[in-house]
Order: structure tokens, then C-alpha cells, then sequence
């Protein structure tokens, strides 16, 4: 082979001309794959919306004023559309619901809040799973999948228990009836901080004389059963969904609501309201509907006599300070004190259980979003 300098510098520059080729190929290769990725990123965004309370939520009604009665849930966000449904109040029409435990249950079938367990409930829940790992991931989701695989037999079981998750029951998380201050430690002190700002909220939204009823409740309150005494409740969150009209009468509860770090905002078992229990009321024994949240009380005003009792151990709650407590476990509440004490008051929130990981979270929230 003849080797000389005209045919290295015709070899050089074939080199070049290649290189120049492949660098233009490749870069029209990753300027293809980088369009295909936003426009899959812009359609997941579009089909899986759900209302964030960390997104800077406004806490004013979409599309006008709704007329009187008592916001329930369902302001949900499925598709980029928004379905606000009114529970009538005194003196208006609107969807008969039955009231059980302070929660308003909408018996559809295709609630899960409201189903009762059975298959039916494992099916759909295991089929939510499927999707968000199909859409997402796998990776972490052994214990949510061995918890959906599992229901029946934690929920059907009819022997007695001290736990019992009427919902949903994610197994090997550490349980006990009541937690330390020191499992959702920021949250805590944010809340205990924020008393002040609470209780004058609370005060200026509650009108409510010893002799009321449920028959004439202000607007935003709610009535809930009790064997004895009366039980009202003021929810901003409620199953996941934002009381609109409530929250703006409350803006600085609902601005310690979005700065906690662990305040369940997206799926049916967040919620976050103020509590009164009237002197003489005693709330039924129930179970809570999972195990994935520790349901937190601020003492906002807390007379002798109040005692709270999770899975048989009883707690006092004072005014300024938090206890947290798993209420999947059975529980009641009951206030003892005489009409002069007044009622007992506390600010209620929904935190995850500290040992519920973040792809947990995330996949729970989907699967569990309102409305879905």
C-alpha cells in the first residue's frame, strides 16, 4: 500500500466529514427523544391531577358562590375537572347522606371510604396498585402490595381486635395506641406554636349557644351522632377534600395546614378540622379507617373532666400541647365536666405515620386519591 501525504490529509478529512455526521445524527437522535419526553411528561400531567394543598391552594370557590348547607366531600380533580358537591344544611334539598362517626359516607359503590371490605373493595384497590406501577413504579410497593393482597384477611375478620382498620391496613408498620411528640416532631412544635393563631380562629367562627342543635347549626358547622351529648365538628379538609368556603373564613389555620410536612392533603384519609365535644357527651367507640395516619389533637380548650381512650389507654389532652395517637385502634372520647366548664375544643389533623415511606406515600395518595 502506497502511503503518502496527500492520501492522509484525504483520509483526515473523510474522518471529519464522518465525525461531523454522527455528531449531527446524534444530536437530532437526542433532540427527538428530548420532545417525545415532554409531551409524555404534559400527558401523565394532564390525566393525573389531583388537588395539592402544598401547591398554593386559594380557598376560594371555583365557578361562584354555593348557596347554604354544609360543604361534604367531593371537590376532586380527575382529568382537569372540578366537581364541588353540597350536602344540603337546614332548610335545603341536597344528597342524603348517612352521618356515622363524624364522617359523611356517600354509599357509592365506587367510593372507598365508604365501601364495605370484600372483594369487591381488594379488587379495585389492586387494580389502582397496578395502574400507578404501570405509570410509575414498582420499586418499594412490597408492603402496599402484600397490604392490598391481604385485606380480606384483615379486614374480615370478625374475631374481636384492638386494631382494626375498617379501609385499608398496611402491614409491618410499628403500632401502638399513642405516639411521642418525637415521631412528627416538626409538625408538633409548628402546631403548638400556631395555638394562638388557632384558638382565634376558632373563636371567631364559633357561635354556637350550650342550647343549639343540629336543626340550627351556622354555616360550615356539622352534627355528628353520639349516644349522648352533641359532638360538632368544622372541617377545612375533609377526606382529602378542601372545604372551600370554611378554609377562607380560616386563613391562617389553612397556612399552618400547608406548611406542616406531613399533613395527609391527597388522598381520602387526610383531614383537618376543629372538634367541640359539649359537656356530658361521650363519643361512640369506633375504629378509624387505616393505619397509615396518626391522627393528631391541639388542646385548644380543655376543661377537667375530658379524657380521651385509644385501644383501652386513657389520655388527657392540655391546652397548647399535641397528642398524637393511631386511631385504627379502637377509641373513644367523652367529656365529664358540667355545663360551666364549657365544651372541650381541639384542632384535629391527619399526619402519615412516620414509618410509611415516601414511594408509599406517593402511591397511596393515587390510589386513594377523592373521587377516584
Amino acid at each position: 500500500m502506497e502511503w503518502s501525504l496527500e492520501r492522509m490529509r484525504e483520509w483526515v478529512a473523510g474522518g471529519m466529514q464522518s465525525v461531523r455526521e454522527c455528531e449531527s445524527s446524534a444530536l437530532g437522535t437526542a433532540l427527538c427523544l428530548a420532545i417525545l419526553f415532554i409531551w409524555y411528561c404534559y400527558r401523565v400531567g394532564c390525566e393525573h391531577s389531583a388537588p395539592l394543598l402544598h401547591g398554593g391552594f386559594s380557598p376560594e370557590p371555583r365557578g361562584g358562590a354555593v348557596p347554604g348547607g354544609v360543604l361534604a366531600s367531593d371537590l376532586s380533580a380527575r382529568g382537569g375537572s372540578l366537581k364541588l358537591r353540597q350536602v344540603g344544611g337546614v332548610g335545603g334539598s341536597g344528597v342524603g347522606e348517612e352521618e356515622l362517626n363524624g364522617f359523611a359516607y356517600c354509599q357509592s359503590p365506587e367510593c372507598f371510604r365508604c365501601a364495605k371490605p370484600g372483594e369487591g373493595l381488594n379488587q379495585r384497590l389492586y387494580h389502582s396498585l397496578q395502574e400507578y406501577a404501570k405509570r410509575y413504579t414498582w420499586a418499594g410497593m412490597g408492603r402496599v402490595h402484600k397490604g392490598v393482597r391481604e385485606q380480606g384477611r384483615y379486614l374480615l375478620c370478625s374475631r374481636p381486635s384492638i386494631q382494626k382498620p375498617e379501609v385499608f391496613f398496611l402491614p409491618d408498620l410499628p403500632s401502638a395506641p399513642f405516639f411521642s411528640r418525637e415521631a412528627q416532631k416538626h409538625d408538633v412544635e409548628l402546631l403548638e406554636r400556631s395555638f394562638p393563631a388557632l384558638l382565634a380562629e376558632f373563636e371567631s367562627v364559633y357561635r354556637l349557644p350550650s342550647s343549639r342543635t343540629s336543626s340550627s347549626l351556622p354555616l360550615g358547622w356539622k352534627a355528628n351522632s353520639t349516644p349522648r351529648g352533641q359532638w360538632w365538628t368544622f372541617y377545612l379538609v375533609n377526606q382529602g377534600t378542601p372545604m372551600v368556603l370554611n378554609a377562607r373564613r380560616c386563613p391562617r389555620t389553612w397556612r399552618v395546614l400547608g406548611q406542616l410536612r406531613t399533613f395527609i392533603a391527597n388522598n381520602v384519609f387526610g383531614n383537618a378540622c376543629f372538634s367541640v365535644l359539649s359537656p356530658g357527651a361521650t363519643i361512640t367507640e369506633h375504629y378509624g379507617p387505616t393505619n397509615v395516619r396518626l391522627r393528631c389533637h391541639l388542646g385548644l380548650k380543655v376543661p377537667s373532666g375530658c379524657e380521651l381512650v385509644v385501644g383501652g389507654e386513657p389520655q388527657c389532652w392540655s391546652e397548647g400541647s399535641c397528642l398524637l395517637f393511631d386511631d385504627s385502634f379502637l377509641h373513644t372520647a367523652f367529656h365529664d365536666g358540667s355545663p360551666e366548664d364549657g365544651p372541650r375544643v381541639v384542632f384535629m389533623v391527619d399526619l402519615w405515620h412516620p414509618n410509611v415511606a415516601a414511594a408509599e406515600r406517593q402511591a397511596l395518595d393515587y390510589i386513594f386519591t377523592p373521587g377516584r
